[in-house]
């Protein structure tokens, strides 16, 4: 390993965790522990959807762009990056937990919201080298799962084996042409081409909390687009986890630049239905009728 300083040798090597899209170890010494990721031509959780290699390109320029800026103290630092194998060695965090447990607390902390806005901002304010890329093939991954496939009413996925009566409740909104067509709208401004630097995922999957401090990971869906989409993402999961629609408000009054309220509040509908009735699942623990309530709330939003 190119990586390992002198008189530094392996101990042991261990998952870091349940890695969604890629192969994810802790790799210990007699030094230090380190976290390699390597991407591979699949989804590591799902091997039989296909994936491109070259997201980990796009999360280790992401990295570099951001290591010089005020924010880099969010970020895990990087140690080095192999192209050939698809790998980014990056210091290991430790002691971290990602804040999925919101949806379980159904609360944030003041302290936590303003802090992942300013580095929200602080993202969307670097400007995005030249080389950055375009970052298509996961762009249109994500619009299949995003945009597409939670509003097929035969989409091959049965919502009962998430929750009975869940694919049921789903009919009337995956029906429904008026969403449906708002829905494709937006989903062909996601693939267009924009000038922002974004995060790409930012939901409570990619934000890990250790003590009081917070670290952003996972950027591999980074493009180049519109700040609304991040907001509009972070919006949605906060929307979910307390049921407060209120959180549309607070990140658009408390972000440092003005955003556009209603794709603000579009991108976080569509975001809150996805996860209700698509394939991409949360831990999140709720009854069905939470669930219409969220579905109806989030249908508004779209169709405002």
């Amino acid at each position: 390993m190119g990586w390992l300083k002198e008189k530094e040798h392996l101990i042991n090597i261990t998952k870091a965790g349940e890695g969604n899209m890629n192969v994810v170890l802790r790799v210990t010494t007699n030094l230090r522990s380190i976290i390699v990721k390597q991407s591979r031509p699949f989804v590591q959780k799902h091997q039989d959807i296909p994936a491109p290699l070259n997201r980990i390109v796009v999360e280790n320029t992401f990295y570099s762009a951001i290591q010089s800026g005020a924010i880099k103290k969010h970020f895990p630092a990087i140690i080095g990056f192999d192209t050939e194998s698809y790998s980014l060695v990056m210091e290991d965090l430790g002691g971290c937990d990602d804040m999925n447990f919101i949806y379980e607390q159904r609360s944030i902390s003041n302290q936590n919201l303003d802090t992942l806005i300013a580095v929200s901002h602080h993202i969307h304010s670097t400007v995005p080298p030249t080389n950055f890329p375009l970052n298509l093939e996961m762009r249109e991954l994500n619009h299949q799962h995003i945009f597409v496939l939670p509003f097929k009413k035969d989409n091959g996925f049965s919502l009962d084996t998430i929750q009975p009566g869940l694919q049921k409740l789903s009919i009337p909104f995956k029906e429904d042409l008026d969403l449906r067509e708002q829905v494709t709208l937006i989903g062909e401004k996601y693939l267009s081409k924009g000038n922002t630097l974004l995060h790409g995922d930012y939901y409570p999957g990619s934000w890990m909390a250790k003590d009081d401090h917070l670290y952003i990971i996972d950027p591999e869906f980074g493009f180049v687009g519109f700040a609304e989409f991040d907001m509009g993402v972070m919006a949605a999961h906060l929307i979910m986890a307390t049921h407060d629609i209120s959180y549309l408000r607070k990140i658009k009054n408390s972000y440092p630049s003005l955003l556009d309220t209603q794709l603000l509040k579009k991108i976080a509908g569509i975001e809150i239905m996805r996860r209700l009735i698509g394939l991409a699942q949360l831990p999140l623990s709720r009854t069905l009728e939470e669930k219409r309530e969220l579905l109806m709330i989030s249908k508004n939003m779209i169709l405002s």
